[in-house]
């Protein structure tokens, strides 16, 4: 993504919280920012968030390919990236409905790698300022 604005957010595609929120909302910035947006979502959940489940989940949510990315790896780096990368939150041990506690924030990044900002998507203010940073980026 070096030398390009990209926005990131964390899920997973078994979620009955957030997740589905988020995801929406991630569909909405597919259709109102250009298309040199990449949009980045990382399941905290690879266990279950297989590259199989996350491209279905991907049409569930009408993903562009190319432009909406859905990433996974190793438990361990992914919470390395979350926490260390981008300095969010991250456990297992939630609720039934949300057994992975993490980040409701988007995270804007610019074209040398460096975060711009956090906005929680639950904020209708708060989304609408992620589209607006994104595009003066």
């Amino acid at each position: 993504m070096k030398g390009r604005v990209w926005i990131a957010d964390f899920i997973f595609t078994s979620c009955a919280g957030t997740c589905p929120g988020m995801s929406a909302k991630t569909t909405l910035l597919q259709q109102r920012l250009p298309a040199e947006i990449p949009l980045v979502s990382i399941s905290v959940d690879p266990k279950r968030d297989t590259p199989p489940v996350l491209a279905e989940y991907a049409l569930r949510y009408a993903a562009q390919p190319g432009r909406w990315f859905f990433l996974t790896g190793p438990s361990e780096e992914i919470r390395r990236v979350a926490q260390q990368g981008f300095h969010l939150g991250m456990e297992e041990g939630g609720s039934p409905e949300e057994p992975i506690i993490h980040s409701v924030r988007f995270v804007l990044v610019d074209r040398e790698g460096m975060i711009r900002g956090y906005y929680d998507s639950t904020e209708p203010a708060r989304f609408e300022k992620l589209i607006r940073d994104a595009g003066t980026l």
